[in-house]
């Protein structure tokens, strides 16, 4: 496998990786008004301007399939997402720590917001929560999410 920076001309397969992975995946955990916040939260804006700023990463797999993205901006982790065919190899694991020796460079804490679906994987990984969050979607619907955070050791 191999992680790289994601160009503009890679903006779809992001947008690709994040909704397909969405649309499969939270409908299990939450209401159709939260599954709806979440796809446009993701936005062309969004995710166009992270990857303009180099803050997107694809992963691909040794048969050079888009697999996974992450996004980190300063010291967040965002945007980390594993295509469902692809989950439960440890593309998310490497994604992960690829996110966390990026942000060690320059930050001692990593931060992100996790999810129903991803809590008992960041709680395994080292992530303690910060605060319990919750947003009003259509429909009267909730989405609710973790504010979590991991002290980083310094990279030499």
């Amino acid at each position: 496998m191999k992680i790289t920076a994601a160009a503009e001309s890679d903006f779809q397969t992001v947008k690709d990786i994040t909704q397909q992975t969405i649309k499969a995946v939270y409908p299990n955990y939450y209401p159709k008004g939260a599954v709806n916040f979440f796809l446009a939260h993701h936005s062309y804006e969004k995710i166009m301007r992270d990857i303009r700023s180099g803050d997107v990463f694809l992963l691909y797999t040794d048969t050079n399939e888009a697999a996974g993205t992450v996004t980190t901006e300063k010291n967040e982790i965002n945007r980390l997402f594993v295509l469902p065919e692809y989950q439960g190899h440890g593309f998310g694991g490497a994604l992960l720590l690829f996110a966390e020796e990026r942000i060690a460079e320059n930050y001692d804490i990593a931060e992100l917001s996790v999810s129903l679906p991803a809590k008992a994987i960041y709680l395994k990984k080292g992530y303690v929560f910060k605060e319990y969050c919750a947003i009003k979607t259509e429909n009267g619907d909730y989405l609710c999410f973790d504010n979590m955070e991991k002290h980083m050791l310094k990279q030499k």
